[in-house]
């Protein structure tokens, strides 16, 4: 009689010290991984494969893994049990148990110093890109010299003393590119470290949906509304510059 391979399907446990709770925000997508709680310690189970191995849960901080046989936890790669399986736990998928909360800010431009802690990092994998931002010093000799049918597939506003410049094909010009996400506007070659919060930043400071929010490196935003962009031409370009004097 052939022996169940099912009784081969590894599973994984794993437990981290409460304090460590919100470092588990950069797995909180994967919604097959069940989470409880005992005492000081955050237990979570139902990874897979390739979650075991995944650099997310590695990264965490004071994480141990585990590997669930006959009711004995066994450290990764190890012969000797670590310690029973706790019984008696109550668990809820991770993405309902953790809740996403930050501090009240009055941010809306970059550098003000009261800060929401959203953190970018780079990214591996390639965007198209939809925006420019390009100090309009740097810009202005450029503008004259497109063609008109490049410039009226383009809208810009003036953030500071730059530019911003949204549609494409993106124009030559010297400056920072941006791609789009959920009605973000993120530097080309990075994302949230938290992929899940874009959304959620979306209904906390775009609530209408009227506007991009503007990101920079470290995590600063800045909303800039539908409404403030305007089509590109060489004559609004020419105005906009000789009424802020840019020199």
């Amino acid at each position: 009689m052939a022996e169940d391979p099912s009784k081969y399907i590894k599973e994984f446990w794993a437990e981290l010290p409460r304090a460590d709770e919100d470092f588990l925000g950069s797995i909180r997508d994967w919604k097959n991984v069940q989470i409880a709680v005992d005492d000081e310690t955050i237990w979570l189970k139902g990874f897979t494969d390739e979650q075991a191995v995944a650099s997310e849960i590695h990264q965490l901080p004071n994480f141990v893994l585990y590997e669930l046989r006959e009711g004995l936890l066994f450290k990764k790669d190890t012969l000797v049990p670590s310690k029973k399986v706790r019984t008696g736990l109550l668990w809820t998928p991770i993405d309902k148990a953790l809740r996403l909360t930050f501090p009240a800010s009055n941010q809306n431009y970059f550098g003000i110093s009261e800060t929401v802690q959203v953190r970018l990092k780079e990214s591996t994998e390639e965007q198209p890109v939809v925006a420019l931002l390009s100090f309009i010093a740097d810009s202005k000799e450029s503008i004259a010299g497109f063609p008109k049918f490049k410039l009226e597939k383009i809208k810009w506003t003036i953030v500071g003393d730059k530019a911003l410049f949204l549609g494409t094909p993106l124009l030559s010009l010297p400056g920072k590119a941006y791609w789009t996400k959920d009605g973000h506007l993120l530097p080309a070659g990075y994302d949230f470290e938290f992929k899940n919060l874009s959304p959620f930043l979306q209904r906390k400071y775009n609530e209408n949906s009227d506007g991009w929010l503007l990101w920079d490196e470290n995590g600063n935003y800045l909303s800039i509304k539908h409404t403030d962009f305007r089509p590109l031409s060489i004559s609004s370009f020419r105005l906009t510059e000789k009424s802020k004097e840019w020199n």
